[in-house]
């Protein structure tokens, strides 16, 4: 038995099947290093970069940890957005297959708080939410913490990034005494520290490594003489590298709606991601992004944060990120899974003496090149269109229902129909440019489950 399987640690019988049926053979280095000290009860703070299997790390001991016989909220994870929030409750659901009867919540804000409250009145093991709802939960008496043996700060450096260090306080507050805190970060600056002085016990530090394989991600930047060369730059990258899905990193909203516009302008097909748009238009546009129907998304940080996109071919640092374990953040988006990346950074000359701090923090030297050649006529395309459908979950429509009326009643081919994404009150199906007309007027004219719905292309 290696040291690195599951089976050398002490979990039950229904973990460890499930594990294996999940293909988990071997934990990842956070998980090995974490997992051990978790399951015995210890407080650790985790630093790892992003796509290491830290969900996993903390979701395994959970679930080993809990007592299905009560029905009360016996651990929390805090998340910074929806999106991460979403991804681990997913996560934990898997993980929780053969755990009969575990009944694990997402409390986020962005929608109507009342189902939350009829959800929570009928009893949960585990919550996963962002800060500002579960704020809400426990002003309204409508959610318990006294019972919790494990509170989980997931992205801790981005809650604190995000103005949420107040609702965190509020969240320990309310926490029982006694439990266990994990906190996983993906840096580790100060505030983290002070946090952690604040809610843990003697934590155990377990930081793996951050550094991203430059055989794995291959990274260009290029030299540019002023600011205002950095628009036709993104420009002359996606003309030249031909990536099929790309996000580019801006410093600011301003820098992203600047880019956005002008990028439309050129005729590429770009979505802009920020933090104060309403959730349904961000749902939108992550489903436009994530199904292969946009090929740019253009974002802050902080909108950034929690999106978990397979199959990224490029970052674009159109800025350079103000911190070097952020730029290590953002190009670790891509490459992974053992896939090839491709990381491509903008370097306007007053900015150099980032390069300088990057090159300590990496432990390795920087070319900066100059741009390559790019034929405006060759820019990245998507193949795909977004048909949205105002009927989901709630109106019991499943994505077989949307598959079965595009290929067996329209009679279209199903490999031209790509991912379907299902939400409460609407759903989303990519399909291939080709037969968007067909499909659009089979999803409009057509019946879903014997219910016409509206639909329409976005």
């Amino acid at each position: 038995m290696s040291a690195s399987s599951f089976s050398s640690l002490p979990l039950s019988e229904a973990m460890l099947a499930n594990l294996d049926s999940l293909d988990y053979k071997e934990m990842t280095q956070i998980q090995a290093e974490s997992l051990p000290q978790i399951l015995r009860g210890e407080d650790i703070i985790a630093q790892a970069k992003t796509g290491s299997g830290k969900t996993a790390a903390f979701g395994i001991a959970l679930l080993e940890k809990l007592n299905v016989r009560f029905f009360g909220v016996q651990a929390l994870v805090l998340c910074p957005t929806r999106e991460l929030a979403d991804q681990v409750a997913k996560e934990l659901r898997r993980l929780a297959r053969l755990t009969h009867n575990v009944k694990i919540l997402t409390l986020c804000g962005g929608v109507s708080i009342g189902p939350q409250i009829g959800s929570l009145e009928r009893g949960a093991h585990i919550v996963v939410g962002t800060p500002g709802r579960i704020v809400d939960h426990i002003r309204k008496g409508t959610l318990q913490l006294g019972t919790i043996n494990q509170l989980v700060l997931d992205e801790a450096d981005r809650m604190l990034d995000m103005g949420f260090a107040d609702d965190i306080d509020t969240v320990l507050a309310a926490c029982n005494e006694n439990r266990q805190t994990l906190l996983f970060s993906a840096t580790y600056p100060d505030n983290i520290k002070k946090i952690s002085a604040r809610c843990q016990k003697n934590p155990q530090m377990i930081e793996v490594e951050t550094i991203h394989d430059q055989q794995q991600i291959e990274q260009h930047f290029y030299e540019l003489r002023e600011s205002d060369e950095t628009h036709p730059a993104v420009l002359t990258l996606l003309a030249h590298f031909h990536p099929v899905s790309s996000i580019a990193f801006c410093n600011t909203k301003q820098g992203c709606d600047d880019l956005l516009n002008y990028l439309r302008d050129e005729g590429v097909s770009a979505l802009a991601l920020h933090g104060d748009m309403e959730q349904k238009e961000r749902d939108q546009v992550l489903v436009r992004f994530s199904n292969k129907s946009c090929s740019v998304l253009i974002a802050t940080d902080v909108a950034a944060r929690g999106i978990d996109i397979k199959g990224l071919d490029a970052v674009i640092n159109v800025d350079l990120a103000r911190d070097s374990e952020v730029h290590v953040h953002r190009i670790g988006r891509t490459g992974r899974a053992g896939e090839s990346g491709l990381a491509l950074n903008l370097v306007v000359q007053k900015e150099v003496h980032k390069i300088n701090r990057l090159e300590d923090y990496m432990g390795q030297s920087i070319n900066l090149e100059a741009l390559p050649h790019g034929d405006k006529k060759s820019l990245p395309s998507p193949n795909m269109v977004t048909l949205n459908i105002d009927g989901g979950k709630k109106d019991k429509l499943r994505p077989g229902d949307i598959i079965g009326a595009l290929t067996k009643d329209a009679g279209l081919p199903f490999e031209k129909i790509g991912k379907i994404d299902m939400f409460d009150f609407a759903a989303y199906v990519a399909v291939d440019s080709s037969i968007a007309r067909a499909a659009l007027k089979q999803l409009s004219d057509g019946k879903l489950k014997g219910r016409k719905f509206r639909a329409r292309k976005l």
